[in-house]
């Protein structure tokens, strides 16, 4: 069994460990949304707590990342 998972992020492929969090994921693949004003957002707390993290995975919104863990195949949309 492999220690790496292979997810989606915004259409872009990215391996990581199989304990990694999707938030640690989408850090890797480019980084978090825009604010309506066009500043970068992304996790403050990492528990949860700040919602900053929040993605769409697997067609659930405002999913907190911070807490997921990566699993094979996952789709992961930071614009919502």
């Amino acid at each position: 069994m492999t220690d790496r998972v292979a997810l989606h992020i915004d259409g872009k492929t990215v391996k990581v460990s199989c304990r990694a969090s999707v938030a640690s994921a989408i850090w890797i693949a480019g980084g978090f949304r825009r604010s309506v004003s066009g500043q970068p957002r992304g996790p403050l707390c990492g528990m949860g707590t700040c919602f900053e993290c929040r993605a769409t995975v697997d067609g659930g919104k405002h999913v907190r990342t911070c807490v997921l863990t990566c699993r094979e195949g996952m789709d992961v949309r930071t614009d919502a």
